[in-house]
């Protein structure tokens, strides 16, 4: 794609964010975009939000788990930004409305102490990096209909991302094995799933450290105090106003989101 596709392929993507109306695929609309456009794409529309004040906090792998991957129907992780305006507290009632087509993921969230080295980032720099672990809710979100995107257009979606809500509990990594903290996830407390970290690439601090390196020919470094998200623990789960949802984690704690 020359930029000038580009540019119209973000505008189409701006739109559908700003009108809570999702649109047919991007690689419908711009036959021939490869994973290079489409990560151009993203950055586009990250850095119109940024101009427009939000900073950004963070970043996301998504599809990091087989389970993700077969739903998604794709065969490799994809990376997103996470900005300020994302974040919100478990108290906040988050508008069901304000999203197109929103799906709850269970995630051990990475908050860093040290900008992660890279290229050549390794799990043992992502432990040595990371100032503690916390419970997380990842509200995905899609700006194209019915969910029904190729890896070249959820990347282009800044990854499908919607909101963040994390838990309370901070958690050092010190006699934690990040391989295999169990998770549950409820709605309306009906447990609808069970998954544990390991799912994530087989350890979720190996997502951060390819997290890490995958950016870094962008010329963007996962930086002290940004938040890391691996990757979901289970599936994603369709949610909708007037539902609660909960994840309980082994020796991490909860967190909750409730939606109206």
């Amino acid at each position: 794609m020359d930029t000038a596709d580009q540019g119209a392929a973000a505008d189409v993507l701006a739109a559908a964010e700003s009108a809570r109306s999702p649109v047919k695929r991007i690689s419908e609309q711009f036959p021939g975009l490869d994973v290079a456009d489409a990560y151009e794409i993203q950055l586009r529309n990250i850095g119109r939000r940024v101009r427009a004040g939000a900073v950004i906090r963070g970043h996301k792998v998504g599809l990091s788990s087989r389970a993700m991957q077969q739903m998604m129907q794709v065969g490799e992780p994809d990376y997103g930004h996470l900005l300020s305006d994302m974040f919100v507290a478990e108290s906040t009632p988050i508008p069901a409305a304000a999203l197109c087509a929103p799906r709850v993921e269970v995630e051990v969230a990475f908050v860093l102490r040290e900008a992660l080295p890279a290229p050549g980032c390794t799990v043992p720099d992502v432990l040595r990096c990371t100032a503690y672990v916390c419970p997380a809710l990842e509200i995905i979100d899609s700006r194209i209909q019915n969910w029904e995107l190729t890896l070249v257009d959820t990347i282009a979606d800044n990854a499908s991302s919607g909101l963040v809500v994390l838990g309370g509990r901070a958690t050092p990594l010190g006699g934690l094995d990040l391989r295999t903290i169990g998770a549950v996830l409820r709605i309306n407390n009906a447990v609808v799933a069970t998954g544990a970290s390991g799912a994530v690439l087989g350890n979720p601090a190996t997502a951060v450290a390819w997290l890490a390196n995958k950016v870094q020919p962008f010329g963007v470094r996962l930086q002290a105090g940004h938040v890391i998200l691996p990757g979901s623990c289970t599936r994603a789960y369709d949610v909708a106003a007037g539902q609660v949802v909960r994840a309980d984690f082994d020796r991490l704690g909860s967190v909750s989101a409730v939606f109206s």
